[in-house]
C-alpha cells in the first residue's frame, strides 16, 4: 500500500511542477497529511565495512582507508541546547513548527529538479535528512525525494521532535571517521558533547553539509567562515543574546598544537589517522576521493591504484628532510611533483611530520568569498568545489613565481620577449597619477637596484619587479587573473577594488599542487591535464569506477606561447636568480619570495616533470625567513632552489635527457600590429643559428648593449622597507 501511495504522489508532484507553485504545494500537502500506513519501513541495514586498499603506481600496497571511531554512544539528555540551537539554525529553522516537511521549500526544490532534469536543489528538513540517512539512501532521483518527503511526514506524526533530532545527531558523519556528535566532539575538541559551548557547537553544525570541505584543520578559512555564519543565524533566531553572540563570535578557531592562542579562542585538536606509508600523499588521495565516494571510501572494499612513484616520493621526502634538518617547527617545507603530459602526481610532501600536524601544506585552500566588492574573475574552487582538493590551510603567497602568468598573458597578446621597458629602482603605478598615498604605494626591486632599461627577457631572468609592474599595466590585471585560472590556479580571483598591479607579484594565496600543475602546462606546450593522484579505482566486484590510464588534456594556451614562456624561464636557471637550480639538463623555472621574506618558492620543470617547492612558517605569513641554515634572508633562489635541485637530480637520474620544443618568434595579434611595428621587433639570433639573424625562428635573444646583471643568490641586499622582494 505504501509503495502504491508513493507512486501516486510522484505522479501528482510531477504534474504540480508544471502549474503554479501554490497548486503544487496544495497537492503535495494533501498527500503528506493524508492517513498513511502506521508502520514505517525497516531502517537500512548497515553495510559490512570492508577497508579500501591503496596501491602505488606499481601495484604495491601503501595503506588502507577504513572506518575508525565510528560512533560513541550518548543519550538524548547529553545533547546540550546550544548544539540543538546551532543545528536547527543552520539546517532547519522551522524544525519545531513544520510537520516533517517544509512545503514551500520542497515545492521549490521539486521545481528546480524538474527544470534541470535531475536533483539539484536542497530544501530538505532535518527530518527528511534523517529519513534519507536511515531509510531511503542518497540516490539522487525524484522518486527518492518523494518517498523521503512522505516518510518524513509520517515520522513526524509518530515521534517527538527531540527524539527525531537525537536520532539525526546520532548518525551524522562529521568528518575524519566521526559518526555522531559525541564522536565529533571528542575528536575536534577533546570533550564530551554535553560540555560544548556555542562556538564549538556552531563549528560542528557548520560541518554538516560537507565535512571534508569545512574541516577545520585542512580548511580553516572556510571552517571559520561557517562557524561565524551559524553563530549569526543563532543570534538572528533568538538563540543567542547580544552579549553571548559578541563573546563567542570573536573566539576564532585555533589549532591547539600551535601553542597558546593570543586570546580567547575555539581550540581545535588534530584527529587520529590510520597509519599509512607516505601519509601526505595518502591524505591527498583521501581528500580527492571522498567527495566522489563518501563513506564508501572506508567501507566499500575499493582497490585504489594511485599515481605515486615510491622512488620519487622517497626522494622528495629526503630532499625536504635534508633542508629542514637542524630547524624546528613551525618552519615547514612542501614539495609536489607532477608529470605534465599525464597530470599524474608522482610525489607530494606537505610538511615535516604529518603525524604531528595533520595539515597537508601541499594542498592549500580556497579564499573566502567577499560580498562587499565586485568580483570580475571568480575562483574555480568557489564554483567547482568538487574538483578542488583543499585541506592545506590557507595556501601561501607565491611572490614572483606568479610572474609567468603575467608573461603568458603578454605573449598571448602579441608582446615580444624583446620589448624594452624602463627599469627604475621604484615604480609608481600610472593610476596613482604621481601621488603616493596609503592605497597608492610605489613598487620597488628587492635588491634596490635600478636605472636604465631591460627587455622582458632580461627582466624575467632577473625578476625585476618594476618592469613586471609595467607589463601587467599593459596587459590588464583581470587578464592575468584569467590566465592563472586557465592554467590551473584554482584560487585565482580578481576584484578591481582589491587588486592592483601588485597582482603580478603574487598577492593571492596558492597551493604547491596548483603551482606544479600550472607550470606543467608550459612544459606540455600549452596543453593542461588536470592533476590527479589516482590511476584507477575498482570496487569489490572488480567494476571500474574511475580510470585515468588514458589522460585527456585541453589546449588552454597556444603552444608557441607556452614554448616561449619556457624559453624565457630557462634564463632564470641559466644566468638569473636561480642558478642553484641548474641540474645540467634543459630546465626552466621561476623563483618567488613573499613580502618581507615570509614565503620562499621555486617552481621549475623539465619536459617530463614539473616540481614546486615552498618554504615558510606554517602558523602565519608574517614571520620572515631570516638566518636559516646560514642564509641571512631566504629568497626562492636559495634553499627552495637547492631543494628542487637535489630532488630533480635524484628523480631524473635514470630518465633520458630531452630538450624542450623550440619556439618560433611571437607574432603580434592583429589589433596590436601598428603599436608593435612602431616599437620594432628584432628577434635576435637563434639558439642554433641558421642563415642570418633575419631568418630567426626562435628562440631568440636580443644582444643588448646593457649587460645582464647576475646577482649571486647568497649575496643580496635587504629590500627597502615596504617593498616586495623579487626572486
Amino acid at each position: 500500500m505504501l509503495r502504491t501511495t508513493i507512486k501516486a504522489i510522484a505522479v501528482f508532484v510531477l504534474s504540480a511542477l508544471v502549474v503554479p507553485a501554490a497548486v503544487g504545494a496544495t497537492v503535495l500537502g494533501v498527500f503528506l497529511f493524508m492517513p498513511l500506513p502506521a508502520t514505517l519501513p525497516e531502517k537500512k541495514a548497515l553495510n559490512e565495512s570492508r577497508p579500501s586498499t591503496i596501491l602505488d603506481i606499481n601495484g604495491q600496497p601503501i595503506g588502507q582507508f577504513r572506518k575508525f571511531d565510528t560512533n560513541i554512544p550518548f543519550t538524548k539528555d547529553d545533547v546540550p541546547d546550544v548544539l540543538k540551537h546551532a543545528v536547527i539554525s543552520a539546517e532547519d529553522k522551522n524544525f519545531y513548527r513544520h510537520g516533517g516537511v517544509d512545503i514551500r521549500g520542497t515545492v521549490r526544490a521539486f521545481w528546480r529538479d524538474y527544470q534541470n532534469k535531475e536533483v539539484v536543489q536542497g530544501g530538505s528538513t532535518i527530518t527528511q535528512q534523517y529519513v534519507k540517512k536511515a531509510y531511503v539512501g542518497e540516490e539522487r532521483t525524484l522518486s527518492r525525494k518523494v518517498r523521503e518527503a512522505v516518510l518524513a511526514s509520517q515520522l513526524d506524526r509518530q515521534f517527538e521532535k527531540d527524539d527525531i533530532l537525537y536520532n539525526y545527531l546520532s548518525i551524522l558523519f562529521l568528518g575524519n571517521g566521526a559518526y555522531g556528535v559525541q564522536a565529533a566532539s571528542n575528536l575536534y575538541f577533546r570533550k564530551n558533547v554535553k560540555d560544548l559551548n556555542p562556538s564549538e557547537a556552531a563549528m560542528l553544525a557548520g560541518l554538516i553539509p560537507a565535512p571534508s570541505r569545512y574541516e577545520p584543520l585542512g580548511n580553516p578559512n572556510l571552517a571559520e567562515e561557517k562557524r561565524r555564519i551559524v553563530l549569526t543565524k543563532m543570534h538572528e533566531q533568538g538563540y543567542l543574546n547580544d552579549a553571548d553572540f559578541q563573546t563567542y563570535y570573536s573566539q576564532g578557531l585555533w589549532y591547539a598544537a600551535s601553542g597558546p592562542p593570543p586570546g580567547p579562542a575555539t581550540l581545535v585538536y588534530a584527529p587520529q589517522k590510520a597509519e599509512n606509508q607516505f601519509p601526505y600523499f595518502v591524505d591527498y588521495v583521501e581528500k580527492y576521493l571522498y567527495d566522489r565516494y563518501g563513506d564508501r571510501l572506508y567501507t566499500g572494499g575499493l582497490k585504489i591504484q594511485t599515481t605515486l612513484d615510491p622512488d620519487l616520493q622517497r626522494a622528495a621526502e629526503a630532499s625536504v628532510a635534508k633542508q629542514l634538518n637542524g630547524t624546528k617547527p613551525p618552519l615547514e617545507m612542501s614539495l609536489v611533483a607532477v608529470e605534465p603530459p599525464t597530470g599524474y602526481v608522482k610525489a607530494l610532501v606537505g610538511g615535516r611530520d604529518f603525524a604531528q600536524s595533520q595539515v597537508n601544506l601541499a594542498l592549500g585552500g580556497c579564499p573566502v568569498q567577499r560580498a562587499d566588492v565586485p568580483i570580475e574573475v571568480r575562483a574555480d574552487c568557489w564554483d567547482h568545489p568538487e574538483d578542488t582538493v583543499g585541506g592545506g590551510g590557507t595556501g601561501r603567497q607565491p611572490g614572483s613565481s606568479f610572474k609567468p602568468f603575467t608573461l603568458a598573458t603578454a605573449l598571448t597578446q602579441g608582446m615580444s620577449p624583446e620589448k624594452v621597458y624602463s627599469a627604475p629602482r621604484t615604480y609608481l603605478p600610472k593610476a596613482c597619477k604621481g601621488r603616493v598615498s596609503a592605497s597608492c604605494k610605489p613598487i620597488g626591486n628587492s635588491e634596490g637596484e635600478g636605472g636604465g632599461s631591460e627587455t622582458l627577457r632580461q627582466a624575467t631572468a632577473l625578476s625585476v619587479n618594476t618592469v613586471y609592474a609595467q607589463v601587467i599595466e599593459d596587459v590588464g590585471v583581470k587578464n592575468v587573473a584569467e590566465m592563472a585560472k586557465k592554467l590551473g590556479i584554482t584560487s585565482a580571483w580578481f576584484s578591481p577594488r582589491v587588486h592592483g598591479i601588485s597582482y603580478t607579484l603574487g598577492v593571492i594565496d596558492v597551493s604547491p599542487l596548483d603551482m606544479a600543475s600550472a607550470y606543467g602546462v608550459f612544459a606540455n606546450s600549452g596543453k593542461r591535464v588536470p592533476p590527479t593522484p589516482v590511476l584507477k579505482v575498482v570496487d569489490a566486484q572488480n567494476h571500474v569506477l574511475e580510470d585515468h590510464t588514458k589522460p585527456q588534456g585541453e589546449q588552454v594556451i597556444d603552444a608557441n606561447v607556452a614554448n616561449n614562456v619556457t624559453d624565457l624561464l630557462r634564463g632564470v636557471i641559466d644566468h638569473g636568480t636561480a642558478t642553484r637550480a641548474n641540474i645540467g639538463r634543459p630546465a626552466a623555472g621561476k623563483t618567488g619570495t613573499g613580502q618581507n621574506y615570509t614565503n620562499a618558492w621555486f617552481v621549475g620543470y623539465t619536459p617530463t616533470l614539473s616540481t614546486s617547492v615552498w618554504m615558510g612558517y606554517s602558523d602565519n605569513q608574517k614571520t620572515p625567513l631570516l638566518r636559516i641554515k646560514g642564509v641571512s634572508r631566504v629568497f626562492g633562489g636559495t634553499l627552495p632552489a637547492q631543494t628542487w635541485h637535489d630532488f630533480m637530480l635524484d628523480a631524473l637520474k635514470d630518465v633520458p635527457v630531452t630538450d624542450f620544443d623550440e619556439p618560433a618568434p611571437i607574432k603580434p595579434v592583429q589589433d596590436q600590429l601598428k603599436r608593435q611595428a612602431r616599437q620594432g621587433i628584432d628577434p635576435g639570433p637563434r639558439r642554433n643559428p641558421v642563415g642570418t639573424p633575419t631568418d630567426c625562428g626562435g628562440p631568440c635573444e636580443q644582444r643588448s648593449s646593457q649587460p645582464i646583471r647576475i646577482v649571486p643568490p647568497t649575496t643580496v641586499a635587504p629590500a627597502p622597507p615596504g617593498q616586495q622582494p623579487t626572486p
